[in-house]
């Protein structure tokens, strides 16, 4: 079990995003950010959500039912963005 802040916050140490502290907009309230749903492989359970901050663009990513937290840069960049979900 897991909840979408925990996923967000996890991509968002990973990224080295200093708005981990709550500088973001998300599509989620914080009551819904906290909802528990089982991650592993089976069915979608995470609502759907996009989350921004200062650098990055955060969303759900799903392959075979497992779900995650992807991420991308908020602004264009050099590098390319790799295949996600899979």
């Amino acid at each position: 079990m897991t909840t979408w802040r925990k996923l967000i916050n996890s991509a968002m140490l990973q990224n080295k995003d200093d708005d981990i502290n709550g500088n973001y907009i998300s599509t989620l309230t914080e009551k819904e950010l906290d909802v528990e749903f089982d991650n592993g492989f089976g069915g979608e359970e995470g609502q759907p959500f996009t989350t921004w901050t200062t650098w990055f663009v955060y969303f759900p990513i799903c392959y075979d039912g497992s779900e995650w937290c992807g991420s991308i840069p908020r602004n264009p960049q050099a590098s390319p963005t790799s295949h996600q979900g899979g």
